[in-house]
């Protein structure tokens, strides 16, 4: 069996995600020791053995979807967000309108990234935003850093990371300059044959009994019920 929490795993919030499993395992009554930090994320979501992860709205739709089990999606209070989901913060290396980086560089993690790729994509497209290069950077931070660094002019951070890194050192000097629009957040997703009712109900009661420190540091709030259409009904963006 494999449990994977790499989405939000910066090093000021492992401890945190420790905890958490630690009270979720005890909770499901089954599972890894560990979380697993040292496996590929698609080797851990097509995992068989899979028994909790988080993942990402993309991979979910457009892979991932018939291969696991939806759990139910962390609510992190994000700002202008309904619960349980989340948006991209588009930040800049100066405060200007989005039109104005027509033509510059656009730097992402993935292209597999709702939040990174998908959601900025489509939110910039309506309105008439295109770039003349694209840098795929591998992280949200690495991507924040390559604006800071002025390699890129543009990028679109989970808005859940960027209240994580904001504060960095690495990202001082950037500018919020807009949001996109709200979607379903990242899911908690287990194996196929695994009871996901069960593990939903451990995972609610896991959140509620977590000290309200760990449950600050992680930002965690709750657990919504998102269904899979809400998910599927999201477009995809041309590829980079």
């Amino acid at each position: 069996m494999t449990a994977f929490l790499g989405m939000y795993d910066l090093p000021g919030c492992r401890s945190a995600n420790d905890s958490f499993w630690t009270a979720l395992r005890a909770e499901i009554g089954e599972g890894p020791a560990r979380l697993n930090r040292e496996s590929d994320p698609w080797q851990i979501w097509c995992d068989p053995g899979l028994i909790f992860a988080q993942t990402c709205g993309m991979p979910y739709r457009t892979r991932l979807h018939g291969r696991v089990q939806l759990i139910a999606t962390p609510d992190y209070g994000l700002p202008g967000c309904p619960p349980g989901h989340y948006n991209s913060v588009l930040i800049a290396g100066r405060q200007a309108p989005p039109e104005a980086f027509t033509g510059g560089v656009f730097a992402y993690n993935d292209a597999l990234s709702q939040s990174g790729w998908a959601g900025p994509m489509i939110w910039l497209s309506a309105r008439a935003v295109r770039f003349g290069a694209h840098l795929c950077t591998g992280a949200h931070l690495a991507s924040a850093i390559a604006v800071a660094q002025g390699r890129a002019d543009l990028a679109g951070i989970d808005a859940m990371t960027w209240a994580l890194i904001r504060d960095r050192p690495e990202c001082s000097g950037l500018h919020e300059i807009a949001r996109t629009d709200p979607t379903p957040g990242l899911p908690y997703i287990t194996g196929p044959g695994r009871d996901a009712g069960h593990i939903a109900v451990a995972t609610a009661r896991a959140i509620a009994a977590l000290p309200q420190a760990v449950r600050d540091t992680l930002h965690l709030r709750g657990l919504v019920p998102i269904p899979a259409a809400a998910y599927l009904d999201i477009p995809n963006p041309p590829a980079p």
